[in-house]
């Protein structure tokens, strides 16, 4: 979340930019810092391997940069254009480089955030927390820059929370705002303590500012002799600061809020003493009510449904007002709730104009899309990207109602459909950092034994999808204390199951045993350690590397050892004291095809045995579809997924759904689709597992994906799946993917790093723009270069 650089006019950028690569004298090192600095987006990932410089008419190339380096010297007007370029150039840099933002210890405002948002629940007026452990922020802390300036500079100082400063180890008195550095090499020191926020500084100057190159620790480890000498040997950990976008002095982390915006009904039904309100789709946000006058208790009822929002005693959501005004005024309820209907119900002698609300919203800007021939399946497509934006917040939550807490395994689909539609990766950062919170480990992320292990898997997509380490190394410790607190719970046979304090949640489903050693658990686990394996091979942590990897080809072993049953062509799906039981369920079968644990034989076989036998327990939460089909697409199942989402999501919309549910059983009639966990309202209406179309859409029917951290390698394979057309746009670090299929043709644009097309035509197929290379079985492939359109003419396969 980056405010854009808006100093100069449309356009200007991509002028130098272009003067740049006709004049600029740089070595190939260089050329790639400025290809790097022109790219639409800013992000750190793999660096860009060197190329190899290509020679032409005295002047070299590099085909990575495409910058040129020329070799005679410049004269005339190169050299007029080069004394423009920086001219102008310069002062850009130096723009960039005196960018300051408020600064923390890394996760420790997430944290901070995310216990103040996820205790906002209330049901029925009553506070209601979350019931496991929650971590806190850490009180002091101190920050330390070191740097060089040329000349003497003034240093403007803010902090979150009492502070002192040191310039090369003495303390200025009192507490300054601002303080003079002279010309020289210099060691900044703040330290700050605020037991109510977090402690946080914001630093500006010419040169110096607050950024996430500043380094912060919480306990600093340094000791004095007698004599008052600073010990020249210090056991304190350093971090490099967190941030978010928070990029004035004015804009405090304390102090943040979402934005919100005014909204009215749709239509109002009013009676002697209540007035029912429909703002014609599921929202969320703060009730105002207009005009309102006259002594007694007005009473506010929320609902996703109408029958939810007229039950007096049923409704989840309410707020009561006692009214003492003998004017007319305006009042706006405390708290933001998700709601369709609002039934306000009045004493006698209290009148009311009118309702509006001001919805909340995060503002995050859609940059992937989807559309086609077939008008049912855009609905879901808008309807599933309405379902997360609602649900996406200050964090990835599951459902705007009755939660509105950060659950690891909500939030791990939510990550997959933000790739594929707002590639926001500071709410991923964010959630994931909240989520994982401090040690020392008490306790499965959630109390869920799956949801600890859906965080690693977290870790691996959020890399994967962003080439961003820098995250990895700063939790890795984090990460290593929480797999340790795992193998710490095996079993005497390297197996977890359900210890005391576990929950074992796998799915809403009835009669899903949790008993003995279940196949799912050991299957997320083994997926973890394959994350913890590459962590460590990041961090040069190879020892660790080398265990992790051990363990987690030993866990996969024992997987198909333990569970695979030859007669049932499946996973079993438990072992209780030592034996297989008989049941087979959809869960570890359906992991393991698009986890490729699978052989291609197995698969099959599972996608007969499993995946298409209605004689296996169904799926009935959006939750659990979401890996159901997605293992189907992997199958190259589309034509059957396409018609599966059209009968479930669309099932839903049938029945008037705006946006998608917790659960949907389409047996169930009536009000017995609101109801769950014994409540009759107790279901959730927006839950943001029901928006998987998002992902399985931009995944498989588009066919886009990373084959190497933050799509320095890419695939597209587009595959129509019954539909006529379809064009769509997947979004990546750098710039979109853009795709059009149908019958006949194919189009792509491609994105920064090295793309590949692969799809099958009857015919031969024909492209202009780059050469077609031909596999077998009537499938090609075609390599994509960065921001290149190729249009080929096929005959649908």
């Amino acid at each position: 979340m980056r405010k854009e650089n808006t100093f100069f006019v449309p356009g200007f950028i991509a002028s130098i930019e272009r003067l740049l690569r006709r004049t600029l004298v740089r070595s190939d090192h260089y050329a790639a810092k400025a290809s790097s600095f022109f790219s639409s987006s800013h992000r750190g990932g793999i660096p860009a391997q060197p190329s190899p410089i290509q020679v032409v008419n005295n002047t070299s190339v590099s085909p990575q940069s495409k910058v040129l380096c020329v070799r005679k010297p410049l004269r005339g007007r190169g050299l007029g254009r080069l004394f423009l370029l920086l001219f102008f150039l310069l002062p850009t840099f130096s723009l960039l480089a005196q960018q300051a933002t408020w600064i923390w210890y890394p996760g420790d405002y997430e944290i901070w955030l995310s216990n103040n948002m996820q205790n906002r629940r209330t049901d029925r007026g009553s506070f209601f927390p979350v019931f496991w452990k929650i971590d806190s922020h850490y009180p002091l802390m101190d920050f330390h820059k070191e740097f060089t300036l040329s000349k003497s500079e003034t240093v403007n100082i803010y902090a979150e929370g009492q502070y002192n400063v040191k310039l090369d180890g003495k303390m200025f008195e009192g507490t300054p705002t601002s303080i003079t550095v002279p010309a020289g090499n210099h060691k900044i020191n703040v330290k700050v303590f605020n037991q109510a926020a977090v402690p946080a500084i914001y630093i500006k100057g010419n040169t110096v500012v607050s950024d996430a190159s500043w380094l912060v620790t919480f306990e600093d480890k340094e000791w004095i002799d007698e004599t008052g000498k600073t010990s020249d040997i210090s056991a304190t950990k350093w971090l490099n600061a967190g941030s978010w976008n928070f990029n004035s002095p004015s804009n405090l982390p304390s102090q943040f809020k979402l934005p919100t915006k005014k909204q009215t009904a749709t239509s109002v039904v009013k009676n002697n003493s209540s007035m029912l309100v429909d703002f014609g789709k599921e929202t969320f946000g703060f009730i105002k009510l207009h005009g309102i006058k006259g002594k007694g208790k007005v009473s506010v009822y929320y609902g996703e449904s109408k029958e939810e929002a007229l039950s007096k005693d049923g409704a989840v959501a309410v707020d009561w007002l006692q009214l003492n005004a003998t004017t007319k005024k305006d009042s706006v309820m405390n708290l933001s709730k998700a709601f369709r209907y609002v039934n306000v119900v009045s004493e006698p002698g209290i009148k009311l104009d009118s309702v509006s609300m001001f919805y909340e919203y995060a503002d995050v800007k859609e940059k992937g899309s989807f559309k086609c021939s077939d008008n049912l399946i855009n609905r879901i497509y808008d309807v599933s990207k309405y379902t997360l934006h609602l649900n996406t917040r200050e964090f990835f939550i599951d459902g705007i109602k009755r939660d509105r807490w950060v659950w690891s395994g909500d939030a791990y689909q939510s990550y997959l459909m933000n790739y594929y539609l707002y590639f926001d990766s500071s709410t991923v950062e964010r959630t994931m950092a909240a989520l994982r919170g401090k040690d020392p480990v008490t306790g499965h992320i959630n109390t869920i034994m799956d949801y600890t292990f859906y965080w690693f898997l977290g870790i691996y997509d959020y890399y994967l999808y962003t080439g961003d380490k820098n995250f990895i190394k700063q939790f890795y410790p984090r990460m290593q204390s929480l797999m340790d607190y795992v193998l710490g719970r095996r079993n005497k046979d390297g197996l977890l199951q359900g210890l005391p304090g576990d929950w074992i949640f796998i799915d809403w489903a009835a009669g899903l045993s949790k008993k003995g050693e279940v196949s799912f658990e050991q299957l997320l686990f083994a997926r973890s350690l394959e994350t913890m394996a590459i962590c460590a091979e990041m961090v040069d942590d190879k020892a660790a590397a080398a265990t992790y990897k051990n363990l987690a080809d030993d866990m996969k072993k024992k997987l198909f050892e333990i569970y695979w049953n030859e007669n049932k062509k499946a996973l079993v799906h438990s072992r209780v004291d030592g034996k297989q039981t008989d049941n087979v369920t959809r869960y570890a079968n359906m992991f393991s095809i698009f986890f490729d644990y699978f052989s291609p034989e197995q698969k099959q076989a599972v996608k007969t045995s499993v995946l298409l036998n209605d004689n296996i327990q169904k799926i009935t939460t959006p939750y659990m579809r979401f890996y159901e089909l997605e293992a189907l697409c992997a199958m190259g199942e589309q034509d059957y997924v396409l018609k599966q989402m059209k009968e479930y999501w669309g099932g839903m919309l049938d029945l008037g759904a705006t946006s998608f549910w917790e659960e949907y059983n389409p047996s169930k009639k009536g009000a017995e689709h609101l109801a769950m966990y014994g409540r009759e309202f107790g279901k959730s209406l927006c839950h943001a597992w029901g928006a998987s179309p998002i992902y399985l859409l931009g995944k498989y029917y588009l066919g886009v994906k990373p084959t190497s951290a933050g799509y320095a390698t890419y695939e597209i394979q587009p595959v129509l799946g019954g539909l006529q057309w379809m064009q769509g746009a997947v979004p990546t670090p750098e710039s979109n993917i853009e795709i059009y299929c149908s019958t006949k043709e194919i189009k792509v644009k491609g994105a920064a790093g090295k793309g590949t097309l692969k799809f099958k035509s009857k015919t031969q197929p024909v492209c202009r723009e780059g050469a077609i290379e031909s596999k077998e079985g009537n499938e090609y492939s075609l390599f994509v270069d960065a921001n290149k359109t190729y249009t080929i003419s096929y005959t649908n396969y």
